[in-house]
């Protein structure tokens, strides 16, 4: 993961920014009663990645997986377009009431930059639909350098978008949130469409993290640094959570990155126990053999 790493993570702030106020008047107009549906997890599955998660002599590593985790970000659909027997495959490895939340394949975002990108989409989610039930959410990562310049561009792609299939947006260029663009016609856009703002929390990339929703559904990709503030860092992300569930927030989709994924695991579980304890939700605590063992400490 080269997105935001920096040499000296220990010099940056951390601090999240305000909450946008926005967000209480729009999380109160969607609000009903009971707890919002909440899925924590990681980026991959692969046992390289995730080195020491699965136990010795685990021969399918999704499989495995699904049964410690209820969500999976799946990064691997946006360097392929996998043939329908495989996204199949995917759907019966996995128990009932497990999401995937795939990412969009870089020949609509990055290659066609969402210009006559219909085709390109349309075999995308022909294949993707193989997931059926077990589809989370879709998203859409532009790179860095999409900027405001391209907002005709964006906005046309974004009001043909499918309301079948749901969506959320990932923005990587500054320009959407520093000020020079009008931001609220992008949230204006988001909100009519339905379509999640993704919040991306990344140590060398703090102009990204706008705190902004659209929509009742929170989705948070979060990206560690490998040192012990990552855990630190998931305490302020669950106060922010704690504020949007008394707010009124649906859904919550929180994924972890790291430099090195083997940790992705570690600080996952840290953040379903305190959601468990501190929230009275009832999620898998995933075993770790690491943890069993005494190899390491979860709790930092």
């Amino acid at each position: 993961m080269k997105f935001g790493k920096v040499e000296n993570p220990d010099d940056i702030d951390f601090t999240l920014p305000a909450d946008a106020p926005a967000n209480k008047a729009l999380l109160n107009a969607t609000k009903t009663a009971g707890k919002p549906e909440v899925y924590i997890g990681c980026a991959k599955w692969n046992k390289t990645d995730l080195k020491g998660f699965y136990p010795k002599g685990t021969k399918d590593e999704l499989a495995y997986y699904a049964t410690q985790f209820n969500s999976i970000e799946l990064n691997a659909t946006f360097y392929n377009n996998f043939p329908v027997e495989t996204i199949e495959t995917w759907y019966t490895k996995t128990p009932a009431g497990f999401k995937f939340f795939p990412k969009l394949h870089q020949g609509i975002s990055h290659w066609k930059r969402l210009k006559d990108a219909k085709e390109q989409t349309d075999i995308y989610l022909d294949g993707i639909a193989h997931l059926q039930d077990k589809l989370g959410m879709l998203f859409l990562q532009m790179p860095d350098n999409f900027g405001p310049k391209n907002w005709d561009v964006l906005k046309a792609y974004l009001e043909e978008w499918p309301s079948g299939f749901p969506l959320a947006l990932e923005l990587r260029h500054t320009g959407w949130y520093d000020g020079s663009f009008n931001s609220e016609d992008l949230y204006s856009l988001l909100e009519r469409k339905n379509i999640t703002h993704i919040v991306t929390d990344s140590a060398g990339r703090r102009d990204l993290l706008h705190m902004r929703l659209t929509t009742p559904t929170a989705f948070i990709r979060y990206n560690g640094a490998n040192v012990d503030s990552d855990y630190t860092r998931l305490d302020d992300w669950f106060e922010r959570l704690k504020l949007w569930t008394e707010e009124g927030i649906q859904k919550i989709f929180f994924f972890v990155h790291q430099n090195h994924e083997e940790a992705s695991p570690l600080l996952s579980s840290y953040l379903i126990q305190k959601m468990n304890k501190e929230l009275g939700m009832e999620l898998k605590v995933p075993y770790d053999p690491r943890v069993a063992s005494g190899q390491v400490t979860l709790f930092k």
